[in-house]
């Protein structure tokens, strides 16, 4: 028992000299965190691709997305947490906005189009800085992956074999933070941090009620939206939220409901809808492996809105599967100039360079592709390729193994990405 006892005082002790002070900004009061705020904000932006990526890209908008950053600062001004916000609208058709661990925060296309006025949608940025503010992220972070395992994440990962791992764990953690469901409790404090944050910076707080309503009327007549998924709604939330805004925020006349502005945004947003709705339909075809009708919905897509850059990409898509590499390829390029952050469309351009016989640009397309997410293994394998044709040997084997180390083995390459590899190898 002696030795067993010894070891736990071993282990405690770790763990304390692992653990940072800071000052919780909500209470003042000194506490101790495994996850420091300043590695809370590397692991968030490293994050932000992955977000992007999941969501069909961001809204290809300048004008949308200055709206949604200035609001969004406009709000995260009250907050007493400073750390370093961020604010994004992305393409995805979802009624669904989310976080990030130390500050990014994302509002969907389709939950923008479901919002009837400002103070609506500043209810749900405020509630979802009520999370970040009361640091929820990183609370699952340290709880679920450990201190180790989050500074591997912000390692830099290669290609090379060594680091498997550390890639498999940075999926993982993507993983967890883009599908985080929180607890009863943590809901309950995100949204009277919501209410707070809504009342202080000049809005009705009751538009998050009215939100909150609206979810619970979709949830009666369809799939519940995507926001349930991850923010249960039972209806003491309602009643609580409720309470507590009759009882500590009480009515003013100068309160914000709405703005000249976000009318204008809305309705910008609804003037590209069509375009959107024939995407899905191309979507629907490519399940069915359509091609020839998805590109089809796809080209009536983008020419009733040339910047929609999903459109562009399930474009470069269908081309690729089609083997018209040209079209791929020049579909994947222009949304990748519409947005340097989407990962996919980088991916696509790779792979259509590679069978362009195009392979020292498609190495610098790939390469850039993985500073954004390096734990895709369809990415390696194409850098493998291009590699190979380029002659360089040793570059090609460390893809090729390093491919076939984290694929889930349905990616389709597999069996020809080892006989390269055996020929290689020779």
């Amino acid at each position: 028992m002696g030795r067993v006892f010894k070891l736990l005082l071993v282990f405690f002790v770790l763990i304390l000299v692992s653990c940072t002070q800071v000052e919780d900004p909500l209470t003042g009061q000194k506490t101790l965190t495994l996850l420091p705020t300043e590695k809370e904000i590397e692991i968030g932006k490293k994050y932000i691709p992955y977000a992007i990526n999941e969501n069909e890209g961001l809204y290809p908008d300048k004008e949308v997305q200055e709206y949604i950053r200035r609001l969004g600062h406009n709000i995260a001004r009250v907050a007493p947490r400073k750390v370093e916000y961020q604010f994004f609208i992305v393409n995805s058709k979802d009624v669904n906005a989310f976080a990030l661990p130390g500050g990014p925060v994302f509002i969907n296309r389709g939950l923008m189009l479901t919002l009837d006025n400002e103070s609506e949608l500043v209810g749900v940025l405020s509630h979802e800085l009520g999370h970040i503010n009361a640091r929820h992220h990183a609370r699952f972070l340290e709880k679920t992956y450990g201190l180790n395992l989050l500074l591997n994440v912000l390692a830099v990962a290669t290609a090379e074999s060594s680091y498997r791992n550390v890639v498999l764990q940075v999926a993982q953690v993507g993983a967890g933070l883009l599908q985080l469901k929180f607890s009863r409790d943590q809901e309950n404090e995100a949204d009277s941090l919501g209410v707070r944050f809504t009342y202080e910076s000049g809005y009705d707080p009751r538009g998050i009620i009215s939100v909150f309503n609206k979810f619970r009327s979709m949830e009666a007549k369809q799939r519940p939206p995507e926001w349930l998924l991850t923010h249960p709604l039972p209806d003491t939330r309602i009643k609580n939220v409720s309470e507590l805004i009759s009882t500590k925020f009480p009515n003013k006349l100068l309160l914000k409901r709405d703005s000249p502005e976000f009318v204008y945004i809305k309705q910008k947003i609804a003037n590209t809808a069509l375009s959107y709705d024939y995407l899905e339909k191309a979507k629907e075809n490519i399940k069915n492996r359509d091609f020839r009708s998805a590109q089809k919905n796809l080209d009536t897509a983008i020419s009733l809105y040339e910047e929609n850059i999903s459109a562009h990409t399930y474009k470069s898509f269908v081309c690729y599967q089609l083997k018209e590499y040209d079209c791929s390829y020049r579909h994947a390029l222009n949304a990748s100039k519409i947005d340097e952050s989407y990962f996919l469309a980088k991916l696509l351009t790779g792979a259509s360079l590679v069978k362009l016989n195009r392979s020292f640009e498609a190495i610098k397309q790939l390469e850039d592709a993985a500073t954004l997410i390096n734990s895709n293994p369809d990415l390696y394998y194409f850098l493998g390729v291009a590699y190979q044709n380029t002659g360089n040997r040793q570059k090609a084997i460390e893809n090729f193994k390093f491919a076939l180390s984290i694929t889930d083995g349905n990616r389709g390459w597999e069996s020809e990405a080892k006989e390269r590899l055996n020929i290689l190898s020779r």
